[in-house]
């Protein structure tokens, strides 16, 4: 795979990757709340979080950096692109450490795709909750306890950027509808990339 763009500011982007040679990344339970926690500490400061969904082998964010010059304004200099393989190292340091491994756990270049019109965000969100059911981790996507579904209608804090979601889609109950709604979606929508194999 060609090296992508540099992640640019002001923008969305649906980012995604799998482990090398398709191996698991999220070793057991305790692994995806340290995923996580890694998001909050390196991606959280610098983008809105839209969507997510953590399966096995891979993982999939929606999410909105922001402008150059309020993260100026916050103290970072990092570019966004850097704030990602940060992440990801992190993520991978730690797995090496707590299971014996050595070298790369993450496929590279990583996944992602600008989301450009109302509708390809409409779509990406519904694919990235849809990804359990897609890959028969469970039989209903709403089942699956390590995505942002369920936590997107919840009255909960949460590090989300709900009311924007929700605002995208109508309210709360079109957002169910949405995701409920089996009617086989244009896949151009989401952008010109093969994600349908990881």
């Amino acid at each position: 795979m060609a090296n992508p763009p540099a992640i640019s500011h002001d923008t969305v982007y649906h980012i995604f990757n799998r482990g090398i040679n398709r191996a698991d990344i999220f070793i057991e339970e305790r692994n995806y709340a340290y995923f996580l926690s890694l998001f909050l500490k390196y991606i959280a400061p610098i983008a809105d979080t839209y969507a997510f969904c953590l399966l096995g082998n891979h993982f999939h964010l929606l999410v909105r950096i922001l402008t150059s010059e309020l993260l100026k304004r916050r103290g970072f200099s990092t570019s966004p692109s850097q704030c990602f393989s940060n992440f990801f190292n992190a993520y991978a340091k730690a797995i090496n450490k707590a299971y014996g491994r050595t070298g790369s756990l993450f496929q590279r270049p990583f996944g992602r795709v600008q989301v450009l019109s109302d509708a390809q965000f409409l779509q990406t969100v519904r694919y990235i909750h849809h990804n359990p059911l897609n890959h028969g981790f469970v039989d209903d996507f709403r089942d699956w306890p390590f995505s942002s579904y369920e936590e997107l209608l919840s009255t909960e804090e949460t590090f989300l950027a709900k009311d924007t979601v929700l605002g995208y889609f109508g309210g709360r109950e079109e957002f169910v509808r949405f995701h409920e709604d089996q009617t086989p979606r244009v896949l151009e929508t989401l952008g010109v990339y093969q994600i349908d194999d990881l």
